[in-house]
């Protein structure tokens, strides 16, 4: 596995001079590449997009389907009985009015399950430059990667956050024609530790 340090900017144009920068020091083009990552949830991880399996607030929806199924059948099978005994009189009638109630019931009780029942709060603020120190989710921006060495970790740390660097960060991973090859936008950004200074 090759080490990396990378850096998310704002927009690629301050990425590029980040990269000159790098580049005028020594490091070689194909040591250095440069991508856009976008937003959470959007990287289309799955065959049907986003990032996970199933959006968490739709986990409880199967259980919401049986349990209003198993409601609206019983309240099926009450309400086809009157009309049974007052009305038709009719065996079908009561399939008929089971099956509709427990259809009903189990859209509801998914329904009800899936919105969550919890009431929205704001956003909490983007969290301070103390509270990233550990590792934390990847922001969407222009992502300059830089293939290194071990004795060069610490110049290009500190150089990355010279030229106004975000979330700079130290991974392993497999650098392959220039570029990061299994880079993974849902991996946890594990903020890199720089020099006082450039050596």
């Amino acid at each position: 596995m090759s080490q990396i340090i990378a850096a998310r900017f704002n927009t690629f144009a301050a990425a590029d001079e980040a990269k000159d920068r790098l580049l005028a020091s020594g490091f070689f083009n194909e040591d250095i590449t440069e991508f856009f990552v976008t937003p959470s949830g959007q990287h289309a991880r799955y065959p049907i997009g986003g990032d996970t399996y199933a959006d968490p607030q739709a986990k409880p929806a199967g259980l919401g389907a049986t349990g209003g199924g198993a409601i609206g059948a019983i309240a099926g099978v009450v309400v086809a009985g009157l009309l049974t005994l007052t009305l038709f009189h009719s065996l079908l009638t009561l399939i008929v009015a089971t099956a509709v109630c427990a259809y009903v019931g189990s859209l509801l009780g998914a329904l009800l399950l899936a919105r969550g029942g919890k009431k929205t709060v704001a956003p909490a603020p983007p969290p301070s430059l103390e509270e990233r120190q550990g590792p934390h989710e990847r922001e969407s921006g222009v992502l300059l990667a830089v293939h290194v060495g071990s004795e060069q970790r610490p110049q290009v740390t500190q150089m990355l956050l010279d030229a106004h660097g975000k979330d700079v960060e130290e991974a392993e991973g497999l650098w392959e024609r220039g570029r990061w090859a299994d880079f993974d936008p849902t991996r946890m950004v594990r903020p890199a530790r720089a020099t006082a200074a450039t050596q």
